[in-house]
């Protein structure tokens, strides 16, 4: 085989490969989007807009919530650690718990909706209210919640 015939050969399984890697990294984008038909809140709320700060500070207070001092279940039961819906507590929940690290999915969702949810729950699914949990704390959680998809 010459040397034209081998580059053209080596080319074209690297532009297939390429092609492959490049539409594979695609459909995990889309995969992870996890469809749902979660009534939307009040308006009011759905519009909200997280009123703190995205600082370290507000960031730990809500994963320290999340990894652990969430009552009655600190979220990472449900949604496992990196956030992905597979907590311990997650197998054979129907549905998966949300993945929040889906940023292709998060970003479509409002705070407000991320706040009522966790506030109330979500009929339907294994996300209990956490109506324990006051505002600012609730806020805090969802800064956490999307550092994870970021």
């Amino acid at each position: 085989m010459n040397i034209k015939n081998r580059f053209v050969r080596f080319s074209s399984s690297f532009i297939v490969s390429l092609m492959f890697l490049i539409g594979s990294d695609f459909a995990l984008a889309e995969d992870c989007i996890q469809k749902r038909n979660t009534l939307q809140v009040p308006d009011n709320i759905y519009k909200q807009v997280n009123p703190l700060n995205s600082s370290t500070e507000t960031i730990a207070a809500g994963e320290k919530l999340y990894q652990k001092d969430a009552k009655p279940l600190a979220c990472v039961q449900c949604h496992g650690v990196n956030g992905k819906g597979n907590g311990v507590m997650a197998i054979g929940m129907t549905p998966k718990p949300r993945d929040f690290s889906c940023s292709a999915m998060m970003k479509d969702i409002p705070d407000g909706q991320l706040f009522w949810i966790i506030k109330n729950g979500s009929k339907g699914t294994g996300m209990m209210g956490f109506g324990s949990l006051i505002d600012n704390q609730i806020w805090q959680v969802v800064s956490y919640i999307r550092k994870l998809s970021k």
